[in-house]
C-alpha cells in the first residue's frame, strides 16, 4: 500500500514520459508546420477519426479525470449530471452549429463573429471573452497538476503548474495545431487506458472482497446515501478560494433547490460546450462540413466510453476510503485508490498508470486552450503591435509563438495566488460563462437572419456581466444564504435565457444595423460543399 506524498520511481517515470512525449510531439511540429494554416487549423486536413480523438484528448480535462470522481465521492450520484452534460453538449453542437462553423472558413471564434456581423467591435468583444474564458479554464488544469503532484510525490503544489506551463509552451511553440493534434489524439487513448484498467481491477478487487455498496436512501430522491461527507474535508474538497462551501455541488436539502441546480447545470454544460474556444476551433480543422458532423458523432462515442469509469472511482472510494487522509482533497480519489486498495506491485503500477493519465489530461487540455488563445492574442494584439513596431508586415508565426508564451504565463501567475479549487465546479463556471455569451452568438448567428450588431453586443455583454458577477460572488463566498446563493452558484438557468432575450429584443429594435452581407453569409454557412457553390466574403 502506498500513501499520499510517498513517491515511487514508477510514478515519477510515468509522469516524466508523458511530459517528454508531449515535448517531442511539439518538436516534430517544427518539421511539419510551415504555414499560418498549419499553426492555426492544421491546414484543415484532419480526418474525422483523428480529429475526434484529438477533441477527446483536449476536452477530457482535470475536471473529467479527477473532478467528477471527487464530486461523486462527496455528493453521490446527483453528480452524474456532470458527465452526462459534458457529453450531451456535443449532441447540441452537432445539431446546431458543427457543419456551418466549418463552412464559415474562420480560424477562430472572433473570425466567425467578424465574418458574420461584419463588425470589428464585435470581433474585439469576442476576443476579450475568448481570452478570459480560456484563462478561467486553464486555472483548474494548472491547479489540478499541482494537486496531483503533491498527492503522488509530496512536492510543492506550484511545481505541477510549472511543469504543465513549460511543457505546453514548448509543445505549442514548436508546431501549433498540427503538432498538438497528433499528441492530443494519442493522449485520449492513454487517458482511456489509464482510467479504465485500474477501475476494472478495483472493481474486481471489490467483488473479491465482498464488501457491500452504500445503501439507497429513498428520502433523497433515490440517490445513493453516502452518509456524512468524507472526513476530513481536505483542501479543494468543494470549497472556494476563501474556504466557503461551494453550492455548485452542495445541493440544498430543499427538493426545489436541488431540481433547479440540476436543471441549471445541464443548461450550462449542454449549451456551454459549443462556446468553448478550444472545442470550436477543432471544427475548423476538418476538410468540410460533412467531416465536421462525422467528427462530432465519433466524439460522442469516445466521451461516452470514458465517462463510464469516473463514477466507479467515486463509488469505490466510499467503499474502501470512507475517511480521507488528513489534508487530502476529494479530487485526488482517483490517484489514491489504486495504491490504497490494490496489493504490492500491482497497486504501485496502477498508481503510475493513473498518474500518467492525469498528467495527459492536464497537458492535452492546456495545449488546446493555449493554441486557441495564442491565435486570438496574436491576431488581435501581438501581430498588430509588431506591425506598428516594424513599420510593415509582421511574421504571423513569430507572433503566434510570442502569444503562446503570454497565454500560459498569465494563468500560471494567477493560479499561484488562488487558494484551493474544486476542479469540476470551477470548469462548470466556465461553461456557464460560455453558454451565456458565445452560445447566443453561434446559434443566432448561424440560424437567424435578423441578428444585428447592437443586438449581439448587448446580449453578449449581458451574459458576460451576469455570469461574471455570479462567479466572482460565489468564489469569494459573498453569496447570500438560501435561494440567492443557489441562483448565483448556478446562473446558467437564468443568464442564458436573459442573454438570448436581450439579443433578440435589441436586434428587432435595430433592423438598420443588420449586416448588409447577411444573406450571402447565411447561404455560405448552410450550403453543402458538394453543391459546388463558391461565395466570397463581403
Amino acid at each position: 500500500m502506498t500513501m499520499p506524498g510517498q513517491p515511487t520511481v514508477w510514478t515519477i517515470v510515468a509522469i516524466a514520459l508523458v511530459c517528454l512525449l508531449t515535448v517531442v510531439g511539439g518538436a516534430l511540429g517544427l518539421r511539419w508546420s510551415r504555414t499560418t494554416s498549419d499553426f492555426y487549423v492544421a491546414s484543415r486536413a484532419v480526418t474525422p477519426g483523428w480529429n475526434a480523438s484529438a477533441i477527446g484528448g483536449e476536452y477530457l480535462s482535470a475536471a473529467s479525470f479527477l473532478g467528477v470522481a471527487g464530486l461523486i465521492y462527496t455528493r453521490g450520484l446527483d453528480m452524474l449530471w456532470f458527465p452526462i452534460g459534458y457529453t450531451l453538449g456535443y449532441l447540441v453542437l452537432l445539431v446546431m452549429v458543427a457543419a456551418p462553423l466549418r463552412r464559415s472558413g474562420a480560424y477562430t471564434l472572433p473570425d466567425f463573429a467578424e465574418s458574420r456581423l461584419e463588425s470589428r467591435r464585435v470581433r474585439s468583444l469576442c476576443s476579450v471573452m475568448v481570452v478570459l474564458v480560456g484563462w478561467l479554464y486553464l486555472l483548474p488544469q494548472l491547479h489540478g497538476a499541482g494537486l496531483a503532484l503533491r498527492t503522488l510525490t509530496g512536492a510543492p503544489t506550484w511545481w505541477g503548474g510549472v511543469i504543465v506551463t513549460v511543457v505546453v509552451t514548448l509543445s505549442v511553440v514548436g508546431g501549433g495545431m498540427r503538432s498538438i493534434t497528433v499528441v492530443q489524439a494519442a493522449q485520449y487513448w492513454l487517458k482511456l487506458f489509464a482510467i479504465s484498467v485500474p477501475a476494472v481491477l478495483l472493481l474486481w478487487w471489490w467483488v473479491r472482497s465482498g464488501q457491500p455498496l452504500p445503501a439507497v436512501d429513498s428520502a433523497a430522491a433515490g440517490s445513493l446515501d453516502f452518509g456524512a461527507a468524507p472526513s476530513p474535508a481536505g483542501p479543494g474538497t468543494l470549497v472556494g478560494a476563501t474556504g466557503s462551501e461551494n453550492s455548485v455541488a452542495a445541493f440544498a436539502a430543499d427538493p426545489a433547490s436541488r431540481g433547479y441546480t440540476t436543471y441549471s447545470l445541464l443548461v450550462g454544460l449542454c449549451l456551454g460546450t459549443m462556446g468553448l474556444p478550444h472545442v470550436v476551433v477543432r471544427f475548423y480543422t476538418n476538410p468540410d462540413g460533412r467531416a465536421a458532423r462525422r467528427t462530432t458523432v465519433v466524439v460522442i462515442g469516445l466521451l461516452g466510453m470514458f465517462y463510464l469509469f469516473p463514477p466507479l472511482y467515486g463509488l469505490l472510494g466510499r467503499v474502501f476510503m470512507p475517511t480521507l487522509p488528513p489534508g487530502t482533497s476529494a479530487d485526488t480519489i482517483v490517484l489514491l485508490l489504486p495504491g490504497t486498495v490494490l496489493p504490492g506491485g500491482l497497486g504501485v503500477a496502477m498508481t503510475a498508470v493513473v498518474a500518467a493519465g492525469a498528467f495527459a489530461a492536464f497537458l492535452s487540455t492546456a495545449s488546446g486552450l493555449t493554441v486557441t488563445l495564442a491565435g486570438v492574442i496574436n491576431q488581435d494584439i501581438v501581430r498588430p503591435a509588431l506591425m506598428v513596431a516594424t513599420g510593415g508586415d509582421a511574421d504571423s508565426i513569430h507572433g503566434f509563438r510570442i502569444s503562446a508564451i503570454v497565454a500560459m504565463i498569465v494563468p500560471f501567475v494567477l493560479v499561484l495566488g488562488i487558494g484551493d479549487l474544486s476542479l469540476a465546479t470551477t470548469v462548470g463556471m466556465a461553461f456557464s460563462v460560455t453558454a451565456s455569451t458565445f452560445c447566443p452568438l453561434l446559434v443566432l448567428g448561424v440560424w437567424w437572419r435578423d441578428l444585428s450588431v447592437p443586438g449581439i453586443t448587448a446580449g453578449m455583454l449581458t451574459g458576460a456581466v451576469s455570469t461574471g458577477v455570479a462567479v466572482i460572488v460565489t468564489v469569494l463566498g459573498l453569496a447570500p444564504q438560501g435561494w440567492g446563493r443557489t441562483l448565483l452558484a448556478q446562473p446558467a438557468a437564468w443568464s442564458v435565457p436573459l442573454a438570448f432575450c436581450v439579443t433578440v429584443v435589441v436586434s428587432l429594435a435595430t433592423p438598420g444595423r443588420i449586416p448588409v452581407g447577411t444573406l450571402r453569409t447565411m447561404i455560405r454557412l448552410h450550403t453543402p460543399e458538394s453543391a459546388g457553390l463558391r461565395l466570397t466574403r463581403g
